[in-house]
Order: C-alpha cells, then sequence, then structure tokens
C-alpha cells in the first residue's frame, strides 16, 4: 500500500503541502495540466528551489489574478463536482472543503450552508488544495500518517482581524490531535494545511512502519529563526503492521449518575448511538452518602464531542461531564456473507497482520432469521460460523 508520512516540524500549509508533492517526483506540467480541469483562469502555478535555512526545498507559488477573495461551501464544491478532474481527486478535495467548512461553521455558530470562505475561498487556495488532491492521486497514495503538528504562537492578521495562534478554525481542525509549538511566533499552520491533514490522515504521531522510497521538502513563505520553514513528505510503501491495527485519537465523555430513572439511560443510549457515538455503557459505582449510582460513559470522535455533550446535559440528569482525550488501536474488520439454510448472515472478520483473530456473526442477522424462522437463536448463529469456517 502506498502510504505518505507528513513530517510537520515546521508547520504544514497548502503551499508546503504543494512543494513537498513536487519535490517528492509529481511533474509541474501534470500539475498546471490537471489543474485546467477546474474550468477556473486568471491563475498561473511555477515551482523553484529555494534554500531556507540551509535546506533545500521546493518553494510553490500560485499567482492569480482573481479579485474574488471568498466563496461559499457550495459554491467550491460544486466548482469540484462539475469539473473534469478524476474522481480520485474529487472526493479528497471535496472532503477537505467540507471538513474545514465543518470548523468553520463550529467556530462562528452558524449553519454549514451558511459558510462563506475568506482566505481559503480565494482562488490560490482553491489551486492549493486541489492542486494537492492532484499530488496525492499521481503518487497512487492509499494512507496518509501525520506527525505532531508545531502550530507556532503569537498573533496573525486574517480577515476577521487579528486572531489568536493557531487561528480558531485551525485549532477547532487540530481537536484531539498531537499539537505544540516550539516557541516560534508565527502561524505555522494554516486552516488549510489543517484541513489535509485532519481529513486524510489517519493517525498522528511517530513515523509508522513504511519503506520510504521518495521525500519532498516544500517550502514555506516565512524564514525563521534557526529552523527551516519546510514540510518534509515522506512517501513509500507501509509496512503489513501498519495498516492491520490502526490507531485513533477518541474523546471520552464520563458523566456520574445517581438520581436518574434507569430507563432513560436506556433511551439515552440509543439516542447516542443513532447520533454517531462509537461507544455508551454504564458502570455501576457508589457514590457520596452511600448511594448506588452509575457511571456513564461515552466515546466520541473529536468532532463530535460537543454533540455529545449537549446531548449528556439535555437527556441525562448530570451537572456535570468530564471529557479526557484517548487513544485506540483498532483491528482491520470486514464482513464476508454466508448463506446457511435459514437465509444469508454477515459475518465480521477482524484481522491483524493479516491473520484473522476474530469472527462472529451479526447478531440483527441471525435475530431475523431465527424469529422468520421460529427456531433457537444459538441454532442460527451455530450454524452461521459452521458454514464460514468451512469457507476459510
Amino acid at each position: 500500500m502506498k502510504h505518505a508520512y507528513f513530517d510537520c516540524f515546521s508547520g504544514i500549509s497548502g503551499d508546503m503541502t504543494l512543494g513537498a508533492l513536487l519535490d517528492a517526483g509529481v511533474p509541474v506540467e501534470e500539475l498546471r495540466s490537471e489543474l485546467q480541469g477546474l474550468s477556473l483562469p486568471g491563475w498561473d502555478l511555477t515551482a523553484e528551489k529555494v534554500w531556507k535555512n540551509g535546506m533545500a526545498a521546493t518553494f510553490a507559488k500560485v499567482r492569480v489574478q482573481d479579485t474574488q477573495t471568498h466563496r461559499s461551501l457550495s459554491t467550491i464544491l460544486s466548482i469540484i463536482e462539475k469539473s473534469t478532474l478524476a474522481p480520485t481527486v474529487k472526493a479528497p478535495a471535496a472532503a477537505i472543503f467540507t471538513k474545514l467548512g465543518q470548523a468553520e461553521a463550529a467556530v462562528h455558530d452558524v449553519p454549514l450552508e451558511k459558510i462563506h470562505f475568506h482566505e481559503v475561498g480565494a482562488l490560490d487556495a482553491i489551486v492549493d488544495i486541489v492542486g494537492a488532491c492532484i499530488g496525492f492521486s499521481a503518487l497512487g497514495l492509499e494512507s496518509f500518517a501525520c506527525s505532531a503538528l508545531n502550530v507556532g504562537g503569537g498573533t496573525a492578521r486574517m480577515a476577521h482581524g487579528i486572531l489568536p495562534v493557531p487561528a480558531p478554525a485551525t485549532a477547532r481542525l487540530l481537536l484531539g490531535k498531537p499539537t505544540y509549538s516550539s516557541g516560534v511566533q508565527k502561524e505555522l499552520v494554516t486552516p488549510t494545511g489543517a484541513a489535509i491533514v485532519a481529513t486524510l490522515c489517519t493517525s498522528f504521531g511517530p513515523q509508522p512502519p513504511m519503506t520510504v522510497n521518495a521525500i519532498g521538502y516544500g517550502a514555506g513563505t516565512t524564514d525563521l529563526e534557526g529552523q527551516p520553514n519546510v514540510l518534509r513528505l515522506m512517501v513509500g510503501e507501509a509496512a503489513e503492521k501498519c495498516a492491520a491495527a490502526e490507531s485513533e485519537t477518541i474523546r471520552v465523555l464520563e458523566a456520574n449518575l445517581d438520581d436518574m430513572n434507569p430507563q432513560i439511560y436506556g433511551y439515552f443510549l440509543e439516542k447516542a448511538l443513532a447520533a454517531g457515538a462509537l461507544d455508551v455503557f454504564a458502570t455501576p459505582v457508589q457514590m457520596k452518602k452511600n448511594r448506588p449510582g452509575m457511571l456513564v460513559t461515552v466515546l466520541s470522535t473529536p468532532e463530535d464531542e460537543a454533540k455529545f455533550h449537549e446531548m449528556l446535559f439535555a437527556e441525562t440528569t448530570t451537572l456535570g461531564v468530564r471529557t479526557y482525550t484517548a487513544e485506540r488501536r483498532v483491528l482491520a474488520r470486514q464482513w464476508e456473507t454466508v448463506r446457511t439454510t435459514f437465509g444469508e448472515v454477515r459475518i465480521k472478520v477482524a484481522r491483524l497482520n493479516g491473520h484473522i483473530r476474530q469472527a462472529s456473526p451479526e447478531f440483527e442477522d441471525c435475530r431475523k432469521l431465527a424469529e422468520a424462522k421460529n427456531v433457537p437463536l444459538q441454532r442460527v448463529m451455530d450454524e452461521a460460523m459452521r458454514t464460514w469456517s468451512d469457507k476459510t
């Protein structure tokens, strides 16, 4: 599997990503040619080798004649959809802009459909993001990982005035991701760069096991004291164990309850799972004044955390919710369907390093067949597993 690792020791931006891809071997002529599929005139893309604190890197420069500095999310998605770009470019480009729109909507507390991008709605930002997706496709990249991100510090002037670094949208995009500041008083991670890694990367941290075949250095516009303002992109083949058990960052929300009707918990559990919770469970606890109670725990993606905070306060009797970040490793899973004498049953199969570690029949499939055929549930489950075992 073709894998890429973003080494963001000095931040990341759209043009740094573009420069790193060109440096890693994507021809600039191919990038220009593919970008014509956007049917957006008034831009030009150049690339040149520059030095950043003794390190050679490629600086990608998008020059535009476009005077329109902001566009709505729907406008940008329409431009991408109507383009002649390949599906392998359209899908990630649309996903990156959507992720960015969701962050802006949360920051400004407005519906997603009312979001208008300012800096990232300009033509050069569109070329940066779409061009990066063209580069990923050209290199045949299938998976992405990212280092901890050096976000910088201080303040930066933006469309809404002087804002703290990282910018609010950037900070939102990097919720649950490992970040730090080396003390540099500059914006090192831009919203565009944050959106790219937040959308594409499935793990954050040290470089995963991989065989590196190419390295690209993309230059930023800033000259920093004591460190090169470059993004390093490492491209190669992912080791088998790298893709076997994926690591992901989650948020854990907890609340202690000793005054709630237990029937309400069942309703809350179903509602939270339907809303996208990764898991919901309750643990018996002994609380103050020797009262029995329950510890309700919700596992969530960082992006959905606020939604479940609101749900806990609205649907339970808690007055406070504890939250913290956790990392979980999950086995690669897939569905396989077997045909039994009672009907079709899906089998969930989990693998580690290519070897089957767990397999179980889907309960709901078995339950429906047991009810329809008026046979014991266990009989259906046993036959489903026997059938699957015979196949493997």
